[in-house]
């Protein structure tokens, strides 16, 4: 229930209530002094609802694609831990925990990165592309030098490869947003067409009851604004904000690998 509350809030703020609260005054000035019009509802499909869908569409096609990206940092991440727990004779637990905190920190840095404002991106880009370093030093120097052959230490080095392109992926799709000259269009029409549409809901006014005549442009505006947010709140998938965002949990991600260690060993004992 309160998911479903929080939900509501995240739709419906303050600029909803705004522009519907104009929308309704609007409407009740044009009645008490008899203005009314019968205006198309095609101006408000043109200006307003074909550019949202259109940003909403976008917007979920790069969340989806930072999904995919982040999923392919995850699996080759985890394919180098399982290089360094089966391809080697000896299991070295403190090598398996080295690998897995350069795995933690990798996508710890990752998550603070995205998170953070666009502004602070340059410094802590800095901080990821470290642990990648710590990571390649981690394949060449102790994974090599504890008898890994040159094949397999040059497959790994590919898998980090892999990483660093979906890091980088995951990066563009942080950094560039959709087009802001078809943001503020949206806003713009978004903010004055409810309140201008007064004469037509005073047209319209016949039609319903006397108090009922108000619901129409609170609706109006409701309906357009929350298209408006949930556009907004897809724009950056990594802000938290919205319910749709797409979280990395580097916490869950290590303890997962500290599990599969710990059952491997006991199968081993077996």
């Amino acid at each position: 229930m309160l998911r479903r509350l929080k939900t509501i809030t995240l739709l419906i703020n303050s600029k909803a209530i705004v522009i519907a609260s104009l929308a309704t005054l609007s409407t009740y000035l044009c009645i008490y002094w008899n203005i009314s019009a019968n205006f198309p509802l095609t101006l408000i499909a043109t200006a307003i609802v074909f550019p949202i869908v259109f940003s909403i569409n976008s917007a979920y096609k790069r969340r989806e694609l930072a999904l995919d990206d982040y999923a392919s940092l995850k699996s080759h991440g985890r394919a180098i831990y399982f290089a360094t727990r089966d391809w080697l004779e000896d299991a070295d637990p403190a090598r398996l925990e080295r690998c897995r905190t350069l795995l933690g920190d990798l996508l710890l840095s990752t998550r603070e990165m995205f998170s953070a404002p666009r502004s602070e991106m340059h410094e802590r880009e800095e901080r990821v592309y470290s642990c990648f370093s710590e990571l390649s030093l981690f394949i060449r120097n102790e994974l090599r030098q504890s008898g890994l052959a040159s094949g397999e230490v040059s497959r790994c080095n590919q898998y980090l490869s892999k990483m660093v392109l979906a890091f980088e992926q995951i990066k563009h799709v942080y950094q560039y947003r959709t087009p802001r000259t078809l943001r503020a269009f949206s806003d713009f029409f978004i903010t004055v067409l409810p309140p201008l549409y007064g004469p037509y809901f005073a047209y319209l006014a016949s039609d319903f009851s006397s108090g009922l005549v108000f619901v129409m442009p609170v609706l109006f505006a409701v309906i357009l604004v929350s298209l408006d947010n949930i556009q907004s709140h897809l724009e950056n998938p990594f802000d938290q904000i919205g319910q749709d965002d797409v979280m990395i949990n580097a916490e869950k991600f290590t303890e997962r690998l500290r599990a599969g260690a710990l059952d491997r060993t006991r199968r081993r004992a077996a």
